[in-house]
């Protein structure tokens, strides 16, 4: 090898180690700054049901459940709309309408959250105060109807690749067998893809769950309690738009901010976990590619 291509072998080596490393050193200083909150703060007073910082109070349910419910309503709204979306583009669209929707969808993902945050407080918070006849419209609906659009064109790039992915001799084996072409995509098409289809829900989970920007400025930011279903149309507050709200205004080194990292470790955790099943279902997709080639 070449004296050149073994420089930029190694470089790119050292590229490729470096996201590792610097995975690394996020995490080195997280825990850092954060595990001290459990020597500081008692583990009934951390895993509490009250957030209030200014009486000691640092309870993190709330923003827990806070996440969860906008994350996951967004997913149950998004996932429908982005697989649908993406079956639409790969499977029925034709030609000229297809080459519309795909640049739209790639717009949508260009669009800063800071933005759709605006249009929401100007706009989809009032039409939802009025339309069910709520106190506010800052609510965990409202943010979860943001994120949703937010996760949308994610889901649907990684929803139509997967669905591209299908061999064709598997569409003419179903249309051979007298099957309809919804039934060949729904019974055939999708099956095969299912591993990249769940890859693009994990993803899209990812991105709902560490959005900050919309989500602080349509959901309310109140930490209340779970209350099941009815959560959807109250306030919430969540992790990431309590640490964005509140880090820049607490002293270095105390509780509070100990805290607050201690909360930026549990939403790193979420995204690993979300990230690692995100990549052992493409591995699958890539087993599962290798093995029809063969």
């Amino acid at each position: 090898m070449k004296r050149s291509e073994r420089f930029i072998a190694n470089s790119i080596k050292i590229a490729g180690s470096s996201s590792i490393l610097f995975i690394l050193l996020i995490f080195f200083f997280l825990v850092k700054e954060g595990l001290p909150a459990l020597g500081e703060v008692s583990f009934k007073n951390l895993f509490s049901l009250r957030w209030y910082p200014i009486e000691e109070l640092f309870g993190i349910l709330p923003l827990i459940s806070g996440s969860l419910v906008v994350t996951l309503t967004s997913i149950l709204i998004a996932l429908p709309l982005g697989v649908g979306t993406a079956i639409y583009i790969g499977e029925i669209a034709p030609k000229k309408i297809k080459e519309i929707l795909k640049p739209t969808v790639e717009i949508m993902a260009g669009i800063p959250s800071v933005v759709l945050g605006f249009i929401g407080i100007q706009a989809l918070s009032p039409f939802l105060r009025t339309f069910l006849n709520l106190p506010t419209g800052l609510t965990a609906l409202s943010g979860a109807i943001l994120l949703a659009l937010i996760a949308i064109p994610s889901i649907v790039s990684i929803a139509e690749d997967a669905l591209y992915a299908v061999p064709n001799s598997y569409r003419d084996a179903s249309y051979a067998l007298g099957a309809t072409q919804w039934q060949t995509i729904w019974g055939v098409v999708m099956p095969s893809a299912r591993s990249g289809l769940m890859t693009a829900v994990m993803l899209g989970i990812g991105r709902s769950l560490g959005e900050t920007m919309a989500v602080m400025m349509v959901t309310g930011n109140a930490a209340t309690s779970f209350a099941g279903l009815k959560s959807i149309i109250m306030p919430v507050r969540t992790m990431t738009a309590t640490i964005a709200s509140e880090m820049g205004e607490v002293a270095s080194s105390s509780v509070h901010y100990h805290v607050l990292f201690f909360i930026g470790i549990i939403l790193f955790i979420f995204s690993l976990i979300i990230n690692i099943s995100s990549s052992s279902l493409q591995g699958k997709t890539k087993q599962e590619k290798g093995q029809v080639v063969s």
